[in-house]
């Protein structure tokens, strides 16, 4: 199963997401795995505030970039939460200055593609997390080339994502919109939060 949730920005998409990990992954742990890159106190204490929200019961596997390989830790038949492609697209864009190996826009989309593939063929159940940044006034003129380029390399991680997804919500204001209903796994874990 994989389902792909996004939103505007605070829009209760993560709280959705971690909802419906937890019910798919009943007693044993759930995977979540954390693209945020922790670079200063106001980013360490969001982090802390969504570990606090996601309680007991999660394992927390730190992956800015390297996608695949996280999933690849979590167990066959498991259960986990990406959160989110949107600072992963900015740490495969805008990677730091020291950084000696980085992969490319392209090599990332198929770090990605790779994931999800992973993800399917050993029956994890997986969840991803990402900003709609179409909901928002996009700027215009000459300094917006890089807010497109940012945003175009974003919507094609989305597109990917959801053209694999068993199921698509749309979350705002906390409630959900299910886009694609999934189709090919048996059960539904979101029945009853999607309005259709």
């Amino acid at each position: 199963m994989l389902v792909f949730v996004s939103g505007g920005a605070r829009s209760g998409k993560s709280a959705v997401a971690e909802a419906a990990v937890r019910r798919a992954a009943g007693e044993k742990p759930a995977y979540y795995v954390a693209t945020a890159n922790v670079s200063d106190g106001e980013m360490a204490e969001r982090v802390a505030r969504h570990r606090r929200s996601r309680g007991e019961g999660w394992v927390t596997l730190e992956a800015p970039l390297a996608l695949a390989s996280a999933i690849a830790q979590v167990p066959g038949g498991g259960v986990g939460l990406i959160d989110c492609l949107t600072l992963w697209a900015s740490q495969v864009l805008y990677p730091p200055a020291d950084s000696a190996r980085h992969p490319t826009p392209e090599q990332a989309l198929a770090d990605l593609a790779a994931c999800l593939e992973d993800a399917r063929r050993r029956g994890v159940a997986l969840v991803i997390v990402s900003n709609d940044l179409n909901e928002a006034l996009l700027p215009t003129g000459d300094a917006s080339a890089e807010t497109w380029r940012y945003v175009d390399f974003l919507q094609r991680a989305h597109r990917l994502v959801a053209g694999r997804a068993d199921s698509v919500l749309e979350v705002v204001a906390g409630g959900c919109v299910e886009w694609k209903p999934e189709s090919r796994a048996g059960s539904r874990p979101f029945q009853g939060d999607a309005k259709r």
